[in-house]
C-alpha cells in the first residue's frame, strides 16, 4: 500500500525547470561505469553551453551488493537529483516478506521472482551497514512533475498508480492499453510521462482530448536494451537536438524527446559484475546474458501509438 498513489494527485503543483536539458536516468542497477558515461555526456553538453539536470528515477541500486560500490553509487547519485524506485524503497524500509518489491506480473516466471528476492536480501544486508544512506533514501519522493520546454512532464518509477506498477510496460503496450492511457493522461493533466522499472524501453505518442501526449520508458540505463546492443538507455528531454545520436526520438513543440544510448565500458563493468555475481549466482542467471547480448527488440519495435485515443 505504501507504493500506491492517486493519478489526480501527481501533477497538482509542478515545478518549473530552468535547464536546457533533462536526463532522466532509470535502472542504473549499480553500474558505476554507466554512471561515469552519463556524467561525461552531461559534461559534454555543458561544454556546448547547455544547462543540464540529471534526475535518477529509481533502481539506481541493484547489482552493487558490496560496501564500497554501494556507498559510491548512492553518494554520486544523491549528489544529483533522485527519486525512489522499489529497490530504494525496500532498502530504506526493509520489511519481512516484501521481497524485491518488484510487483512482477504473471508473465514473469517464478524462478526470476525468487532470484530477485534473494538479490534484494543480499543488498539489504549491505544497506543495513549504511544507515546514513538509508535515511537519505527514505526522504526521496516517489514521483515528480515539472514544466519543461512548455510541456507538463510527469516522471515516475512505475506507473501513475503505483511505484512498482507495470501499466507502462512494453508488454502492456503490446497487449493494448489505450483506455488506461486516456484515463491516466486526463487524471494527471500531463503531456509527457517518463518511467522505467519494467526493464524494456518504448516510446509512445498519441492524441488525448485534442492534445499530443507521449510516454517514454528507458528500460535500463545500466544494461543492454536492444538486439545485439549492450548499451544502456536514458531519457533525454531537451530544447535542442542531442549532441549524440539517439536510438529513438520525437519532436514535440519546443522539446526534443529522446532515448539516448549510454556507451559505457562494457569490459570493465563485466569484470566488476562477475566478481560480485559469479557463475551460478542469482544476478548472473537473471541478467548476464542480457548484459552481453541485449534483448530481442529492434529499434523499430520501440515505437507505439500515433493514434487519436479520445
Amino acid at each position: 500500500m505504501h507504493y500506491r498513489y492517486r493519478p489526480e494527485s501527481l501533477c497538482q503543483a509542478p515545478e518549473t525547470l530552468s535547464e536546457d536539458v533533462l536526463y532522466v536516468v532509470g535502472g542504473l542497477y549499480g553500474n558505476a561505469l554507466a554512471l561515469d558515461r552519463i556524467e561525461a555526456m552531461a559534461a559534454a553538453e555543458e561544454a556546448d553551453g547547455r544547462r543540464v539536470k540529471l534526475l535518477f528515477n529509481g533502481d539506481f541500486n541493484w547489482f552493487n551488493a558490496e560496501d564500497g560500490l554501494f556507498s559510491e553509487i548512492n553518494r554520486r547519485v544523491l549528489d544529483h537529483d533522485a527519486m525512489l524506485g522499489n529497490v530504494e524503497y525496500e532498502l530504506a524500509h526493509p520489511s519481512e516478506g516484501a521481497g524485491c518489491g518488484c510487483a512482477y506480473p504473471e508473465f514473469v516466471g517464478s524462478e526470476v521472482v525468487a532470484r530477485s528476492n534473494r538479490i534484494m536480501e543480499r543488498l539489504q544486508t549491505v544497506a543495513s551497514r549504511h544507515s546514513d544512506i538509508q535515511s537519505r533514501l527514505a526522504n526521496l519522493a516517489r514521483f515528480r512533475c515539472m514544466i519543461f520546454g512548455g510541456l507538463k512532464v510527469l516522471v515516475l518509477h512505475g506507473d501513475p498508480e503505483s511505484l512498482a506498477g507495470w501499466g507502462l510496460a512494453y508488454e502492456t503496450f503490446i497487449k493494448g492499453n489505450d483506455d488506461q492511457l486516456t484515463a491516466w493522461f486526463r487524471a494527471t493533466g500531463a503531456d509527457v510521462m517518463v518511467c522505467t522499472h519494467t526493464c524494456l524501453p518504448l516510446l509512445w505518442q498519441g492524441v488525448v482530448d485534442g492534445s499530443p501526449r507521449q510516454v517514454l520508458n528507458n528500460g535500463s540505463a545500466g544494461m543492454g536494451n536492444l538486439l545485439g546492443d549492450s548499451r544502456g538507455l536514458i531519457v533525454r528531454l531537451g530544447t535542442t537536438e542531442p549532441t549524440e545520436a539517439p536510438v529513438a526520438g520525437l519532436g514535440v513543440g519546443q522539446a526534443q524527446l529522446s532515448l539516448l544510448p549510454v556507451n559505457f565500458d562494457q569490459g570493465a563493468w563485466l569484470t566488476q559484475f562477475d566478481s560480485l555475481w559469479p557463475s551460478g549466482s542469482d544476478a548472473e542467471q537473471s541478467y548476464r546474458e542480457r548484459m552481453v547480448s541485449g534483448t530481442s527488440l529492434s529499434t523499430d519495435a520501440l515505437y507505439f501509438g500515433t493514434g487519436v485515443l479520445a
